[in-house]
């Protein structure tokens, strides 16, 4: 290698150092585990992005499915984003405290209703099983994630980055005051595994009191 491309490959490998520090800062700390691929395909944004569907099924507190095929699929699976609700039962896995009180919750919400679907500016439209993230928007203009959580039947999820992060952790903090839903009777080693390692303490009592 000549002394001109390795002063070229040093020069690459700064800036792309650069902008990874870069990312990091404008993350505000957190750990961003949802790594920006691609942006939005178009036809996922045309498709979804602040059109209106039908919630034909509700797979748990979180996952639902709207009336528009996808690929296989003759409807769209949809994951809320933001958000963890407690998981039901899978195969020899037991369900989670409060799965089935926060699956009927999300019954009683949405199924059948017509909601907006909002995309992320901050998340891939997509997650590694190829469900679409989304806030879905009722009509009288509340979010099913922000009612789950706001009602203590669902997490907001830390581990992930999205544009309404904050909210979702101010709408925890709130229910978990208000001992609201599954905070009122949740035990340490009842919460999500996830949930356990990023905040330990989230049982803790509040500090000076």
């Amino acid at each position: 290698m000549s002394s001109r491309q390795r002063h070229l490959a040093i020069a690459v490998c700064l800036l792309l150092a650069g902008v990874v520090v870069w990312l990091d800062k404008g993350s505000g700390g957190r750990r961003l585990r949802h790594a920006i691929t691609r942006q939005w395909p178009r036809n996922d944004t045309e498709k979804y992005h602040r059109n209106s569907f039908k919630v034909t099924y509700i797979v748990d507190g979180d996952t639902l499915h709207i009336d528009i095929a996808d690929g296989k699929y003759d409807h769209t699976r949809v994951r809320l984003l933001g958000i963890d609700t407690p998981e039901t039962k899978q195969g020899k896995q037991q369900a989670m405290y409060y799965a089935a009180e926060a699956t009927d919750f999300a019954t009683q919400l949405a199924l059948n209703k017509e909601v907006t679907v909002i995309l992320d500016d901050k998340s891939p439209p997509r997650d590694k099983y190829n469900r679409l993230l989304a806030h879905l928007e009722l009509k009288d203009g509340q979010t099913v994630n922000d009612l789950l959580v706001r009602n203590g039947f669902a997490y907001a999820d830390l581990r992930f980055d999205n544009d309404r992060f904050d909210r979702y952790v101010a709408l925890q903090n709130e229910a978990k005051r208000a001992r609201k839903g599954l905070w009122k009777g949740v035990k340490k080693d009842q919460l999500p595994k996830w949930l356990q390692r990023e905040r330990p303490d989230i049982l803790d009592p509040p500090s000076g009191r």
